[in-house]
């Protein structure tokens, strides 16, 4: 990968660009070094290093900046925003991949960025140097996150990441970093890009067209792109690896899902015979069949476990999009007017609209009660006394639906429509004789999507397979439920009568009018002028959930949701002086307080950052930054409504009565609800960052540089762990035959605990736990340090063209977590800390160019990460891209890509029995892709 560590360029319509001036330098070479930009624009040129406000002449700064141009984009094969930042070393974190089981369920079709690793609600994203507006609904249901999935990857011209707290710079949210999309915006004629892909095993096909023009008219300035994508969708079953539960590798023979299954009380399944599934064997593409899992059936004759038998199929594992179905258009604009030579008003737009679709998985149905208990079990008179070890007639019936009952996987799919749009007129120049800058901006961002979540309705489907309930026996509803009723195959008509669209319209927006002046020259001192920067904003924020009513109550099976919506206010002032103390010696320092009201509450938080540059030769530099930074509680954290979600845990009091262990206690493993709900107290999370390294360039044809990073956040908003509200509740309750409790019951901490813990009064359930109630609470503390390295090299040759070798390289030193106050650290590179994220990355290219023709072949390495049973490491992974491009003219160029070269499937792991067999976090079955682009240009610079 071409990365350099610096931002060469401030263009026109952004933040950075009034700061810059007139005068801001440009480059075009990724690998270009300082003194090369230097020499190109001048000595006394002015550029911006992103995490700073104030012009300089040097390109690197007190704190690393890694900057990935467009040309790096189209060279090293990334296709979309999400693929440039998994290649960054930086981004640490999970990410949310296109076939994400959560994402479909929480926030179909968004992705994410999670820079050090510290949650991608802790890297603050900008476009044009401005904010943008969050996904609308939240991360994992809990906190709110900025999508990058909707940025157009063909309209930008560099991505910048600064790593490490910068609040002092830009306020909230930029405790692990700050990403920066400059979208293009110089005037350079009329550019148009189309490029075509498709898979080697087929499905994912898909087409991008670009068009980016512009122009000079007088006073008139502008430049204006479009993007219209159109990515065709690819099934998990169109890959050998994940297309059947055959494919477990921790089984012996395969175990078939389970599309048509009873059970007793004890779960014991019940056998349905070989003749009732030989009648479903149509189903499932004709796979349907009788199936077994051995030791899940009891014969009550012999008092001993058997086979559990059913009708499943191994190929209905298989329904899930791998890549997502995606059509979007986005457009872009940028445009100005010169007042005079000192003042010029401007405006800029960017709006994105997509329509996807993802397949999540076929609907089930077991039965639920009306009152919310999800047990399954009923009361059936048809059900034969001999059947169950008590004779008590207790049922279970559990349906996963095929495609053939819903008339197509179609009717299955998660349909998200979105549309966004920023919008930012403003006024930028300069005074004072031309020693001041000043740029006053107003900022509005909006995200509203429509979203259909297909459910099955619990009334419509009790009532189609059960009938209506006659009674209760022995606790329990009585149906008098036909048993074939549950092997008969449903028509598409039946289907869709006991299913229904959840729609959600959710929304958010942000406002900010911003104000900010500069100078590169405040006053003079002996090694040189002072700059000086400062900065007012004020603003708002909200969000609307705006679910469908009927998912916030008992109407969909296995839903129960929250609602959530609020706002906010928000001011902030800063300032920043950098002051050149000696000659190779230059300090440079910056504060900001931030004031954010809402829900009646208010907080102030003042941050800053403290750097120094030490050049003690014209080819070192020696640096270091500290800072400290903040975040505002997450609007969602803040605000959310009741809603459930299922879990589990143990249950330390029932144990305790029995006189049972922990660990071989029948209460240990038992399921049941968490009730959670916002917070309304919750403070802001804190953060302290130190960097400090060294930058060695020797020749302009080489650079190296390392860095050192530490982040330590405090307060970290979490929600209250159920484990500990258990522990507590049992300490506070009676023992034994009613013997006193360990802790005093009126204590504070005893009253929340038994308050947050409700039991079922009544039942077979008796006193056993039917929910937990849970919020979010500023508790934990989670540190992360580390090593950057970056390498550039150039060889020019005699005949043979230019040589170029770039690589970056992280290792993470340490990562730990402390939930609690007192609690141990959890080492969350540990494999069995239930954390999965790699100690290492790595990113290297090598660019061989002969003028018309380069070619670059680039490779990303990623560390070893916990296998699924977490007892041990799979070993690193590898993937290589290879890119060509050829000048067929001076306007006209075409370009190829072999994505994943050598075709690399996900790094096995025997332990893993989830489907789809691998980490979908940091793996995926797509296999090798091709690309072909063609590139035209009319009017300005050649290519």
């Amino acid at each position: 990968m071409r990365y350099r560590n610096i931002i060469a360029s401030a263009l026109a319509g952004t933040t950075f660009c009034a700061l810059a001036g007139p005068a801001a330098a440009q480059t075009s070479d990724a690998a270009q070094v300082e003194t090369a930009v230097q020499d190109e624009a001048g000595a006394d040129s002015e550029i911006v290093v992103l995490g700073s406000r104030i012009p300089r002449v040097q390109a690197e700064g007190p704190a690393p900046v890694t900057t990935i141009t467009s040309e790096d984009i189209l060279r090293n094969g990334y296709q979309s925003v999400p693929d440039v930042l998994r290649a960054i070393t930086q981004n640490g974190g999970e990410t949310q991949s296109q076939q994400s089981f959560s994402g479909a369920d929480f926030t179909p079709g968004a992705q994410q960025v999670d820079l050090r690793g510290l949650g991608p609600n802790h890297t603050l994203v900008l476009v044009n140097g401005r904010r943008i507006a969050d996904f609308p609904l939240p991360y994992g249901g809990n906190s709110n996150f900025t999508d990058i999935s909707n940025i157009p990857v063909g309209l930008i011209e560099r991505v910048e990441v600064l790593s490490g707290s910068a609040s002092a710079i830009y306020g909230s949210d930029a405790i692990s970093g700050v990403v920066n999309f400059q979208l293009k915006s110089k005037p350079d004629g009329t550019r148009i890009d189309y490029r075509a892909g498709f898979t080697e095993h087929g499905g994912g096909s898909s087409q991008r067209l670009s068009l980016t023009t512009g122009w000079e008219t007088g006073g008139f300035h502008g430049v204006v792109g479009v993007e219209l994508l159109d990515q065709r969708p690819l099934w998990a079953y169109q890959r050998r690896l994940q297309d059947s539960s055959a494919d477990s590798p921790t089984t012996e023979y395969p175990i078939a899902r389970r599309n048509f299954l009873r059970t007793d009380e004890d779960n014991d399944y019940l056998d349905p015979g070989a003749s009732v599934c030989a009648a479903l064997a149509n189903l499932n593409g004709g796979t349907t069949y009788y199936a077994r899992r051995p030791e899940y059936g009891y014969d009550i004759v012999n008092d001993e476990y058997v086979d559990g038998r059913y009708c499943g199929s191994n190929e209905a594992i298989g329904y899930g999009t791998t890549i997502s179905e995606r059509r979007a258009a986005s457009l872009y604009g940028s445009m100005g007017y010169h007042l005079s030579d000192n003042a010029e008003l401007f405006v800029d737009v960017q709006a994105s609209y997509s329509r996807l679709k993802l397949f999540r998985d076929v609907l089930d149905w077991q039965y639920v009660a009306p009152d919310g208990n999800e047990e399954g079990t009923f009361f059936n008179p048809n059900m034969p006394v001999d059947l169950t070890y008590s004779g008590d007639q207790l049922d279970n019936w559990y349906r996963l639906f095929t495609p053939e009952e819903m008339g197509g996987l179609d009717k299955g799919m998660t349909r998200n429509r979105s549309f966004t749009y920023n919008i930012t007129p403003g006024i930028r120049g300069r005074f004072g004789g031309g020693k001041w800058g000043y740029e006053v901006t107003y900022n509005h961002a909006e995200y509203s999507s429509k979203i259909d979540f297909p459910q099955v309705v619990i009334s419509k489907a009790n009532d189609f397979f059960l009938g209506p309930q006659i009674g209760e026996e022995n606790d329990y509803p009585a149906f008098d439920a036909d048993i074939a009723r549950l092997y008969k195959p449903l028509t598409p008509a039946e289907y869709a009568s006991i299913t229904a669209y959840s729609t959600y319209r959710p929304k958010t927006w942000v406002n900010n009018f911003s104000a900010t002046i500069n100078t590169t020259d405040l006053l003079q001192l002996p090694a040189g002028p002072v700059g000086f920067a400062a900065v007012a904003e004020v603003g708002d924020q909200g969000y609307e959930m705006n679910p469908d009513p009927l998912a916030l109550t008992q109407y969909y099976v296995g839903l129960v949701d929250s609602d959530g919506e609020g706002t906010r206010q928000h001011w902030g002032a800063g300032g920043e002086l950098r002051v050149p103390v000696l000659n190779f010696l230059q300090l440079s320092g910056a504060g900001r307080y931030d004031h954010y009201a809402f829900a009646g509450n208010g907080f102030g938080k003042f941050t800053y950052n403290l750097g120094a540059e030490l050049r003690p030769m014209k080819s070192l530099l020696i640096r270091g930054a500290y800072g400290t930074g903040f975040r505002a509680p997450d609007l969602h954290y803040v605000f959310k409504g009741p809603g459930n979600t299922h879990t589990g845990g143990t249950d330390y009091y029932l144990c305790g009565q029995n006189e049972e262990e922990i660990g071989d206690c029948g209460f240990d493993d038992v399921d049941f609800i968490a009730r959670h709900n916002g917070n309304r107290r919750l403070r802001p999370e804190t953060s302290t960052s130190l960097n400090a390294g060294f930058v060695f360039q020797p020749t302009r044809n080489f650079d190296f540089s390392a860095d050192y990073f530490r982040v330590k956040m405090r307060n970290q908003v979490l929600n209250m762990r159920i484990d500990t509200i258990l522990r507590d509740e049992a300490e506070c309750r009676p023992g034994p035959n009613n013997a006193p409790p360990e802790a005093d019951p009126t204590t504070p901490t005893c009253v929340d605990a038994i308050a947050r813990v409700q039991r079922y009064a009544s039942g077979a359930l008796e006193g056993e736990i039917q929910s937990v109630s849970i919020n979010p609470i500023n508790i934990a503390e989670e540190t992360t340090d580390g090593i950057d390295i970056a390498m550039h090299l150039r060889v020019p040759t005699a005949g043979i063209g230019q040589f170029s070798l770039a690589a970056s390289y992280t290792h993470v030193f340490g990562h730990t977590i402390r939930q609690y106050p007192g609690d141990p650290s959890i080492d969350k590179l540990a494999f069995d800390s239930g954390y999965y994220i790699p100690g290492d990355k790595a990113t290297a290219s090598l660019t061989w160019d002969l003028g018309r023709f380069s070619t670059t072949l680039n490779g990303q390495r990623l560390g070893k990460l916990p296998n699924y049973a977490e007892e041990a490491y799979i070993k690193a992974s590898y993937l290589f891209n290879l890119s060509a491009q050829v000048d067929l003219t001076d306007r006209m160029r075409i370009s190829g890509t072999v994505n994943n070269l050598f075709d690399q499937n996900p790094i096995k792991d025997r332990t893993y029995s989830a489907y789809p067999y691998y980490d979908i976090s940091w793996f995926d079955g797509v296999g090798r892709s091709f690309y072909l682009q063609l590139t035209y240009k009319m009017g300005g610079a050649k290519l």
